[in-house]
């Protein structure tokens, strides 16, 4: 088979506005960055028209070294709804350049089941990343010329709580000192540097319904406590105005084309490791709005990313999936199952049968929030009839469709099937509304721990008495009642990277307490857990070179 970067190479794009034009989108709302990218006004949501659309959320098994292919499967099954003759939009989020240049590569899809330019959107794409870290550091700048310059004055902050971010993984800036060289480069301050996709300015893009209420986060944003203990946020700086100026452009979602041409809306990207792990609300909507199907995504495994989509992003917006996806192979089970790495592409039945019970529990988990569950397996070159059929028979027995995907070799024609049964199953068993897996009136101590217990399988859960500090002075704020996101490893329902499988009744220990008060939510970090992550030995972009043709190689 050829190579992604062949089939990209080999696809003709149609221009941007021919495929704004199908799906219905004014011409004046439709803003080119070249021929085949465009930003589409956020103007062009409507709520009655979204009530009455269909949603596929498309998630994954825990995530392992292997991989799963949870975008892959995404873009496949919206190419195949259209390919059965359904309306149907993707709305992902767009890559971070950590990735792109650290551990993973690009993030387009694969195969025949591609969005593309694949290039461009890995890379600088329309600037909505560079925005967020605009923003974000901006804040940073005026509160720190905002503490500079009242010094003399007895006003002043006794914790700052507002950090700097950069779109690259960089172990280095995680704990620096800024302000030395003396008393004219400003006030000698212990801070440190988060990952881009980490900042609360991602998470509040991705959440704003519109742009009065992204003014209305960012106002929000608690910056840090003053010396009576009461908060100070970017309303009391007092630029609010110039921080949402910055975001202005960045609030219009992204429309792109698979490798069928088929329309696919492309916007924000928090990790769901250490943020909530969805695609904008502006995105979902329009595509709801102009689609009849809208499939969608959540990162990593369903105990981070679904986890989030159902418990922050729905409770927030009002959205609920018709239909969730759950995402496995054969390699990323036996891993689970026990099978070490190097072996996992050979024939394993018994290890395979060990990894059910992580698949297990993860449906039985989205089940839990009244999500009805197709399973789609996709299917690798080294599988086996035999592991197949396995595969088929163990679904059955948990009374659950299973459909094997093959997208990544075939397009839209691969995912037919898989887009047949979505359909079916929207059709007779759609979800029921969403069961959350805590009330708002609970502590954030509750909802910490059902999310920990009922998700994760953990038996006891424990907390430092630095966060239960940092808890306490949120109820104290009268924000107890936000929801909570708990930023932990992708690879184990437990805070351990190593415990792979269905690992239950361990400790999960919460080390610290973060407030996104603009993205209306509380970050609790379990485990070694880190907001600016570093680069492998050998990273991605030393792989990644500009060809003689002109051409980027290296990133998908």
């Amino acid at each position: 088979m050829k190579t992604d970067t062949q089939i990209a190479r080999e696809t003709k794009l149609e221009k941007i506005r021919d495929v704004a034009a199908r799906v219905g989108f004014p011409e004046d709302d439709v803003y080119n960055y070249g021929r085949y990218i465009a930003k589409v006004s956020n103007r062009l949501i409507d709520d009655e028209k979204v009530a009455k659309h269909k949603l596929i959320l498309v998630t994954a098994i825990t995530a392992t070294k292997a991989g799963v292919g949870k975008t892959t499967v995404s873009i496949g099954l919206g190419m195949g709804l259209n390919y059965i003759g359904k309306n149907a939009i993707i709305a992902l989020r767009e890559p971070s350049l950590g990735p792109c240049f650290g551990m993973k590569g690009g993030a387009p899809g694969g195969g025949y089941a591609q969005v593309l330019p694949s290039e461009d959107i890995n890379l600088h794409f329309t600037g909505d990343f560079h925005a967020v870290t605009s923003a974000n550091n901006l804040i940073a700048a005026l509160l720190d010329n905002y503490l500079y310059q009242n010094r003399a004055s007895g006003v002043g902050l006794k914790k700052v709580m507002w950090r700097r971010v950069l779109d690259v993984n960089d172990r280095s800036l995680r704990n620096i000192i800024t302000g030395l060289g003396g008393a004219g480069n400003g006030i000698p301050t212990q801070t440190g540097f988060d990952i881009t996709p980490a900042s609360e300015i991602m998470a509040i893009l991705c959440l704003a319904r519109d742009l009065k209420d992204l003014e209305k986060r960012i106002g929000r944003i608690v910056l840090g406590i003053r010396y009576d203990d009461t908060p100070f946020t970017v309303d009391d700086l007092g630029v609010t105005g110039a921080v949402a100026a910055l975001l202005k452009d960045a609030m219009n979602p992204n429309l792109v084309q698979t490798t069928e041409h088929n329309p696919v809306i492309i916007h924000g990207g928090p990790f769901a490791n250490i943020a909530h792990g969805c695609n904008s609300v502006i995105a979902t909507r329009m595509a709801m709005t102009w689609g009849d199907y809208t499939v969608t995504e959540a990162g990593f495994g369903a105990d981070l990313g679904a986890e989030k989509f159902l418990n922050i992003k729905c409770r927030q917006t009002g959205l609920k999936p018709d239909l969730t996806v759950l995402v496995a192979t054969t390699l990323a089970l036996k891993m689970h199952g026990g099978v070490p790495e190097a072996d996992i592409k050979k024939p394993n039945v018994e290890g395979l049968k060990r990894g059910f019970a992580n698949l297990d529990r993860h449906i039985a988990n989205l089940q839990s929030f009244g999500q009805t569950v197709l399973v789609c397996f996709n299917r690798w070159a080294s599988d086996t009839d035999e592991e197949m059929d396995l595969i088929m028979r163990h679904c059955a027995e948990k009374g659950v469709r299973c459909v094997i995907n093959n997208a990544y070799m075939e397009g839209g024609k691969g995912a037919a099937e898989l887009a047949r049964t979505a359909v079916e199953l929207i059709e007779t068993q759609p979800s029921a509304p969403i069961r959350f897996t805590y009330n708002d009136d609970e502590t954030p101590q509750e909802k910490i721990t059902k999310v920990a217990r009922n998700i994760y399988g953990a038996g006891t859960v424990t907390f430092s008495d630095k966060a239960l500090k940092e808890l306490a002075q949120l109820q104290k704020w009268g924000l107890g009642q936000l929801p909570v996101c708990i930023a932990k490893t992708q690879y184990s329902f437990s805070a351990d990277p190593k415990r792979y499988g269905s690992e239950t009744g361990f400790e999960f220990h919460i080390k610290d307490i973060e407030l996104n008060a603009g993205g209306g939510f509380i970050v609790a970090l379990a485990g070694d857990i880190m907001r600016m992550p570093g680069l492998g030995k050998v990273p991605q972009a030393m792989f990644i070179h500009i060809a003689d043709d002109g051409n980027i190689e290296g990133i998908c």
